[in-house]
């Protein structure tokens, strides 16, 4: 069976469905536990990630939302991106956080607006501020978002 939501496919796996005979290519295993919470494992390390509705859509509130993950993903993306491109221009980013927020719409229910404040710890000249923040823009979890959510990007250097 195979259902079709806007631009999203959904389909239901039966025991002899298309990805039977698959879980070495898969990346990840998302379990409902069930009271609105799931238990996600990195199949390659058995690192674990709990999500749980937010208070605001009859959740609980105690571990990520699935959008606060995506927020976050966005974040982790940026720095990692300028990691890389720190390592081959020798920038030192070690240190560097990054202040997440979201703000979400309600009709319909989605992502609006990412906010997200990159600190950076360390002195870092003014050339090289830019290519870290070229790099940032560019990176795969932001090109994979829909063009209609806001991406709201400071730089905070020291």
């Amino acid at each position: 069976m195979i259902v079709l939501l806007t631009h999203l496919t959904i389909i239901a796996v039966l025991s002899n469905g298309p990805f039977q005979n698959r879980e070495k290519k898969m990346i990840s295993k998302v379990t409902y536990l069930g009271g609105l919470r799931t238990e996600a494992v990195h199949l390659g390390s058995g690192e674990k990630i709990l999500t749980d509705a937010p208070v605001d859509n009859n959740g609980r509130g105690q571990a990520f939302s699935p959008t606060d993950l995506i927020a976050s993903a966005l974040a982790s993306c940026m720095l990692t991106i300028m990691g890389i491109v720190g390592n081959r221009h020798n920038i030192d980013i070690n240190g560097t956080t990054a202040e997440i927020d979201k703000i979400m719409s309600q009709n319909p229910r989605r992502i609006d607006e990412i906010r997200i404040r990159l600190i950076f710890k360390k002195p870092i000249n003014e050339s090289d501020r830019k290519r870290l923040e070229r790099a940032a823009k560019e990176c795969p979890v932001s090109a994979s978002l829909h063009t209609d959510l806001k991406e709201k990007i400071e730089f905070i250097y020291k």
